[in-house]
């Protein structure tokens, strides 16, 4: 179960927050090949994109086409 913060505790740390400007030293990827990499942080296997949707349709489709053409003989 995560933390209960107060009202008070929670402003206190909005304050030390913004006194610490964490967001200030954080740099993520500067090199062209850093930035092409992390492009790809959330990418877990591609079965989600457009070009696989698009292969999983045309292999339905197939099996579609072959199915009917058993049930006719």
């Amino acid at each position: 179960m995560g933390r209960h913060w107060t009202a008070e505790q929670r402003a206190k740390q909005a304050n030390a927050i913004r006194r610490w400007k964490p967001w200030d030293s954080a740099t993520g990827p500067v090199t062209d090949a850093g930035k092409a990499t992390a492009v790809l942080n959330a990418l877990k296997h591609g079965m989600r994109s457009a070009q696989w949707r698009d292969e999983r349709r045309r292999v339905k489709e197939l099996l579609r086409e072959c199915r009917a053409r058993l049930e006719k003989r």
